[in-house]
């Protein structure tokens, strides 16, 4: 196939480099032109070290360039200029091949997951071509070959099967899931957990708070998923459980990297100018805040980093105020 690929970064370079080994043409635009100019120069990208991009990639600057006669579209954007980007592209032609949301958030102000975005802006016969991607997947682990394991849908059974056979290799398991915004929601939400998981590491906390810690998260996540139409019990796979364990655990994870920052005492402006990117639970922290607090649901880790992001609380009287609440059965 000819693919069109939105987004350069880090994630983006490395799907692209995967469908590119599976054979197919790859055309990748960025609204970052000079990063795009320095790729093309020297077919390494800044973040990845020493790995060279493959020639069946080609960039453009143009990005009617890269979603004109494609065969699909995929994208790695962030939840912040998803919406933008898509308005562009659905002003410049009629969507009538699969999309592919690799990016894991919500829209702030809205709630909206990215599909849920997408719904909104395509007319009713498009929405069979919204598809996503998602799971515990490293860039630096996805470029190196590393054994993988993630999971694909889309309103469609037709756009996600094509899906699952374009981006399935030996080291790169896709499994196919009809649950779409469930898959979409533990993507998001589990930045939010990965963020408190990494305070609690940078203040010196053991692997017991670390355990809790996931396990409570998983919990707010199936508290929540159902808001958005999505199943609970897709949770504990792949996006979920699995999603989670690689975002909480791993020091290449940039949510977790911002974590250790706060804890640390940079502030978050700070913190996200260090890691140089864009860290995705930052904002989906306030959109789910605001989704629980909407439906009078209690998440207290979700709020906890929403206290220590957004309202100026110190992480250490955070976790104090999370251990002294009251005593409550663990399922509810």
């Amino acid at each position: 196939m000819k693919v069109g690929y939105l987004g350069a970064g880090a994630w983006g370079t490395a799907l692209a480099s995967l469908l590119a080994k599976n054979g197919h043409d790859v055309i990748v635009w960025d609204r970052n032109h000079n990063n795009v100019k320095k790729i093309k120069e020297t077919r390494l990208h800044p973040n990845l070290g020493s790995f060279a991009i493959p020639d069946k990639i080609f960039y453009t600057e143009d990005i009617e360039d890269a979603v004109n006669n494609v065969d699909m579209i995929v994208e790695s954007v962030t939840s912040l200029g998803f919406r933008s980007v898509f308005t562009k592209i659905i002003n410049l032609k009629k969507i009538d091949c699969p999309i592919v949301i690799t990016s894991k958030g919500l829209e702030q102000n809205t709630e909206k997951l990215l599909p849920e975005v997408l719904k909104e802006l395509l007319p009713f016969e498009s929405y069979e071509y919204i598809g996503c991607l998602s799971g515990p997947s490293l860039a630096e682990d996805v470029i190196k070959n590393l054994p993988t394991s993630i999971v694909c849908s889309s309103y469609s059974e037709q756009t996600m099967q094509v899906i699952a056979q374009a981006f399935n290799s030996p080291f790169f398991r896709v499994y196919p899931n009809p649950d779409i915004s469930g898959i979409s929601f533990g993507g998001a939400m589990k930045n939010v957990i990965a963020i408190a998981c990494a305070i609690s590491d940078g203040l010196g906390y053991g692997d017991n708070t670390k355990a809790a810690l996931m396990t409570r998260g998983l919990h707010e996540m199936k508290k929540l998923c159902h808001l958005k139409g999505g199943s609970p019990e897709t949770l504990n796979g792949l996006s979920g459980m699995g999603d989670l364990c690689v975002t909480c655990l791993s020091d290449s994870s940039r949510n977790y990297r911002f974590g250790r920052l706060i804890a640390e005492g940079y502030s978050m402006k700070e913190a996200k100018s260090k890691i140089g990117m864009i860290v995705e639970g930052a904002y989906s922290c306030v959109s789910i805040y605001e989704l629980a607090k909407k439906h009078n649901i209690p998440v207290p880790i979700t709020q906890a980093v929403h206290a220590v992001l957004y309202e100026n609380l110190s992480p250490i009287n955070v976790v104090k105020l999370l251990m002294q609440r009251k005593i409550k059965n663990e399922l509810e």
